[in-house]
């Protein structure tokens, strides 16, 4: 099963919806605890509901339970915990959410996870489909929009 990532930062709005176009995605899954941010324009819900639709023929959905907690995401933001901490506790987090129950794979199917980060090195976006990986049987084939 195809499953794509991609964060908005660096990225202008044609850049970022090529992206999505060009890959087939289906459906936007925002695993971001905040889907209102002013970082980019294009990036808050309700925009980027329209332009899915309007522009790639996709779906948006929020899906905050694979976020982090405000407080995980706070404390590693402000360099209070390093990114093997943060990795561990949200990990954790996932599990005790057994999101791998919740989360229907049809949803996934040429879906793509969006948060802010560029880059998927050290983002949860990533640690998503790994948990689901090595939880389910989803077989997900990854691949990182950047």
């Amino acid at each position: 099963m195809d499953i794509y990532t991609i964060g908005f930062t660096q990225k202008n709005a044609e850049k970022f919806f090529k992206f999505l176009k060009i890959s087939g995605v289906k459906t936007l899954i925002d695993v971001r605890l905040n889907n209102v941010s002013q970082l980019a324009g294009f990036a808050k819900k309700d925009d980027l509901k329209f332009f899915l639709k309007e522009l790639c023929g996709a779906e948006y959905v929020h899906s905050p339970e694979l976020a982090p907690t405000k407080d995980i995401l706070n404390a590693y933001k402000k360099g209070e915990m390093p990114w093997e901490v943060y990795e561990d506790r949200f990990l954790n987090l996932m599990a005790q959410r057994s999101i791998e129950k919740s989360i229907k794979s049809e949803l996934l199917d040429h879906g793509c996870l969006l948060c802010s980060e560029h880059e998927p090195h050290y983002c949860h976006r990533r640690l998503v489909v790994e948990y689901l990986n090595e939880h389910s049987n989803l077989n997900l084939k990854v691949k990182h929009l950047y």
